[in-house]
């Protein structure tokens, strides 16, 4: 028996520790590493009319990759590089014309982007479906993808709270 170890599994230990190494690299991660989201932060304002609806964790997911990939370069952690006075904090987000602090507002505000007063269209200034042309990254979009952003955006004060769009004073 002694032969057998020192022959065999002495001369393939290395084999062994990488096969356990890949194994557990490729491992599938299961549910209970991931941070989990209560229902409570994930329910936000549907319109203006007050109701609501709940994202799943799969949608903020959804909603954080494509913010990172299409937004972050000019909205990262909710602030607004091209203009500081307009984030995207809730506080910001209602006071807007007409208010943007809900799903559909902000989904309308993503296909047919307006200034902060409502009165001209920034759909050649701001990326917008409504000129995929002059926004390529925003081609890709669904209408699926658009409320997973917007619902990112909505939900970032219930996890993060007020760092969320505050700039570098609330870092």
């Amino acid at each position: 028996m002694t032969h057998f170890f020192e022959r065999y599994i002495l001369k393939h230990l290395f084999l062994i520790v990488a096969l356990v190494a890949v194994f557990m690299i490729y491992w599938p991660v299961d549910s209970a590493f991931a941070i989990e989201i209560d229902k409570a932060a994930r329910t936000l304002p549907l319109n203006a009319s007050g109701e609501t609806t709940t994202l799943t964790e799969k949608q903020l997911t959804n909603g954080l990759k494509k913010f990172n990939k299409n937004c972050a370069q000019c909205h990262l952690d909710g602030i607004t590089k091209t203009n500081p006075d307009v984030d995207l904090g809730p506080r910001v987000l209602a006071l807007a014309t007409p208010p943007r602090n809900n799903l559909e507002a902000l989904v309308g505000y993503l296909n047919n982007p307006m200034t902060y007063d409502g009165m001209a269209s920034l759909e050649e200034l701001h990326p917008s479906t409504a000129r995929a042309d002059l926004f390529p990254k925003m081609k890709n979009l669904t209408e699926a993808d658009l409320v997973d952003v917007a619902g990112h955006i909505l939900v970032q004060p219930n996890i993060i709270g007020p760092k969320w769009a505050s700039g570098k004073s609330g870092r």
